[in-house]
């Protein structure tokens, strides 16, 4: 297994309710678990994340109220219409989108379908597909 060079770990308070978003929802896949430390490894394309029941395991710290605090996490994803079918179906509520933007680059414009949703902890995803 080739580990990224970085690989966002967010603590959760609920483990299956997160792997019911990340997994049933979004699309990543378990890598591995550490059932006994609340832990799982999710993959989805080249993107990886690990996420941590705070409280268990190697948890740093105490929750903060908003877990999710100012962070955004961009995806790239293969299957956009997927993901805003699963949303949809959950009755998952949206931040934003889902939409068409265009993004001024070094390279030029570089347009992409997206949307913007928090998970059960308050963490921002907005999955993107480039168009």
């Amino acid at each position: 297994m080739r580990f990224n060079a970085i690989i966002p770990e967010l603590g959760v308070r609920d483990l299956a309710k997160s792997l019911d978003f990340h997994v049933g929802l979004i699309g990543f896949s378990i890598a591995y678990q550490r059932p006994e430390e609340g832990f799982a490894f999710l993959e989805l394309g080249a993107a990886q994340l690990m996420l941590d029941t705070i409280g268990m395991g190697r948890s740093v710290g105490d929750a903060p109220q908003n877990l999710g605090g100012g962070i955004n996490f961009q995806l790239e994803v293969t299957d956009f219409d997927g993901i805003v079918a699963r949303l949809a179906k959950a009755k998952w509520p949206l931040v934003l989108g889902p939409e068409e933007r265009r993004y001024r680059t070094p390279n030029g414009e570089r347009g992409q379908r997206q949307l913007w949703v928090r998970d059960p902890d308050g963490y921002l995803l907005r999955p993107f597909q480039p168009i």
